[in-house]
């Protein structure tokens, strides 16, 4: 059964509420159908972006699978009902189901792409233990630009992947997903954000219990306080002011 999406009260964005199982069989299911497919991930950086930039916004809408990721998204969502369990089965950030790859039905070609070389070979590493047999490459993405974008392109084109795990971080991940897809060779491609680093063990990441509470975000402010301080302190009120804007234009 296809997922449907489902609409996130008050944020006004729409998400594929999945689980671990669920999703790891919708990517078998992409394996077997072949083709072009895109699975993406709603914080509330994400729906920050979608209600400030109408093509960030589009690219959203047309992808195949929206997670859930960030509390605040799982509770609003969760006030819907329509959760089959504990709301928080639902919070799939990309560390909550990459360890669960080896689950899925026919994978047997994995590129990593982005992160520093060392992050890069470190996460290509822990993915070949992660599915045993399967071929894990890895291309990485310091310093992009358009020449090393084109490069990845040509390397895409040539690996020939299943699946494609692109860590550029947001919104360069989606702006050049949005550019290249239809150059790129069929293959599920995933945006990932700091993931790659994250496996990789470059960055630390936060304890999942952590994350099930809601307070994954006084973990990455306590380890990146001029990274995240923004995101944390401010960009909740830009997007306050977002939608209030969009409901008085009767949006």
């Amino acid at each position: 059964m296809v997922p449907q999406r489902q609409q996130v009260p008050l944020l006004d964005v729409d998400a594929t509420p999945l689980r671990v199982p669920e999703l790891m069989a919708e990517l078998g299911r992409f394996l077997r159908e072949g083709g072009t497919r895109t699975v993406l991930g709603h914080n509330l950086h994400s729906v920050t972006l979608a209600h400030s930039n109408p093509a960030f916004r589009s690219f959203y809408d047309r992808s195949d699978v929206v997670l859930l990721d960030g509390a605040p998204l799982l509770w609003l969502w969760g006030r819907t009902g329509n959760a089959a369990g504990p709301v928080m089965d639902y919070r799939l950030g990309t560390n909550d189901w990459l360890p669960a790859l080896g689950q899925v039905a026919g994978l047997e070609r994995i590129a990593v792409v982005g992160a520093g070389a060392e992050a890069n070979a470190g996460a290509v590493q822990r993915l070949r233990a992660t599915v045993p047999g399967a071929r894990v490459s890895g291309f990485p993405g310091a310093g992009w630009n358009a020449a090393v974008e084109e490069e990845a392109v040509e390397w895409l084109q040539r690996e020939q992947p299943q699946l494609v795990l692109l860590g550029l971080g947001m919104p360069l991940q989606e702006e050049v997903l949005q550019r290249r897809l239809g150059s790129l060779p069929p293959a599920v491609y995933c945006a990932v954000g700091g993931a790659i680093e994250q496996l990789a063990g470059v960055q630390k990441l936060a304890p999942r219990w952590l994350g099930r509470l809601g307070l994954e975000w006084a973990w990455r402010l306590l380890l990146h306080p001029r990274r995240v301080a923004y995101r944390v302190f401010g960009e909740p009120w830009v997007l306050l002011w977002l939608l209030a804007r969009r409901r008085l234009n009767g949006g």
